[in-house]
């Protein structure tokens, strides 16, 4: 009898720490997933960077005289739009990472759920077990 509730405990310990190594493997996965978009992001502003200074060194280097007025809003619009550029990756980026953490959260809550049902039918098989133990026992002294 004992040795069946040790094994039993054994195989929950087990079960437990099988989890606990999912888990772990899908937060590695997930901080991937993060690293990756934001490698991307990365990459992107670099080039953005690398785009605006052309411009700038164009707009340096080529002597155009043009009226006063358009010059001024033509940069302002070349400022803004690398600007746009980078807020709507950041945003599908926050997005992502919102979804991601709404994933694990659920992931979780099945894990846990899933220890829960598990530690019940542990308890429910020790109880059965002990009952028909004792009732075993209570015959035998009949």
């Amino acid at each position: 009898m004992l040795l069946l509730l040790l094994l039993l405990l054994l195989l929950l310990l087990l079960l437990l720490l099988l989890l606990l190594l999912l888990l772990l493997l899908l937060l590695l996965l997930l901080l991937l997933l993060l690293l990756l978009p934001l490698l991307l992001l990365l990459l992107l502003l670099l080039l953005l960077l690398l785009l605006l200074l052309l411009l700038l060194l164009l707009l340096l280097v080529l002597p155009l005289p043009p009226p006063p007025p358009p010059p001024r809003l033509l940069l302002l619009l070349l400022l803004l739009l690398p600007l746009l550029l980078l807020l709507l990756p950041l945003l599908l980026l926050l997005l992502l990472l919102l979804l991601l953490l709404l994933l694990l959260l659920l992931l979780l809550l099945l894990q846990l759920l899933l220890l829960l049902l598990l530690l019940l039918l542990l308890l429910l098989l020790l109880l059965l077990l002990l009952l028909h133990h004792h009732h075993h026992h209570h015959h035998h002294s009949q």
